[in-house]
Order: C-alpha cells, then sequence, then structure tokens
C-alpha cells in the first residue's frame, strides 16, 4: 500500500447551507463541489486554498451525528492574525484564546453543530 496523503474527512452536519457558509464565508475555505447527490442529498466539499484534504459536510451518517466530530486540525501561519480574524467574524473560542504547548501554539472552537476545530501552529 502506498498511500500519499488522506483525501477526506466527514464532517457531521445538521444544515448544509449554514455548514458551507461557515466553512467558506468564516474559515476562507474554497467551496469544491457543491452537487445533488441522490433525490434529496448534497455533496458538499470545501477545502483550504490548494490543499491535498479536503472536508465533505454530511449529513447521512446516522452513526456520525452532527457535532460529534473531534480533533479536526488546521495548521496556519498566522495563528494570531487568524485568531483575531476569526473573532472579528464571531467565532468564539475555548479557554481564552491561544494556548501553549511543548509541540506548538493552538487555539480551539466549533463549528455552528459542535464539532471541535483546532487551529495551530507548529513554528514557535
Amino acid at each position: 500500500m502506498t498511500v500519499t496523503h488522506v483525501k477526506l474527512v466527514s464532517v457531521p452536519v445538521t444544515d448544509p447551507d449554514r455548514a458551507r457558509d461557515f466553512y467558506v464565508d468564516v474559515l476562507g475555505f474554497d467551496l469544491v463541489f457543491d452537487n445533488p447527490m441522490g433525490p434529496d442529498g448534497r455533496w458538499i466539499q470545501v477545502a483550504p486554498k490548494d490543499a491535498p484534504t479536503a472536508l465533505t459536510l454530511v449529513t447521512w451518517f446516522p452513526t456520525m451525528p452532527p457535532g460529534s466530530l473531534r480533533g479536526l486540525v488546521l495548521e496556519t501561519d498566522d495563528l494570531d492574525g487568524d485568531v483575531a480574524r476569526l473573532r472579528g467574524r464571531g467565532v468564539a473560542f475555548a479557554d481564552g484564546g491561544i494556548q501553549v504547548a511543548p509541540w506548538g501554539r493552538y487555539a480551539t472552537f466549533t463549528d455552528p453543530d459542535g464539532n471541535g476545530i483546532v487551529l495551530q501552529s507548529t513554528r514557535v
């Protein structure tokens, strides 16, 4: 087996439009796909610009309820600036904002469904 990278991560959401708007308009991700899927579903895929990994905003996994995702880690080169920008867009950060760990600095927040996201910078 020769795995080159993770391609997709499923993010469970309740309202696909609200989730798409959050990831695109608030986080600044690109909208990769927003296509019909079956009679009542949609395939919505978002990704950071030029990233090999994308997120699929899903509503169809009964064993993966909205808000159940934890540990989605996003890497940034400008943690301070990104936290300030996201706060300006209404994002609330846990634990007062930026935290320091042996491996770098990070800030945690949730998407509108409560899925846990970590914004980190491994640069000191």
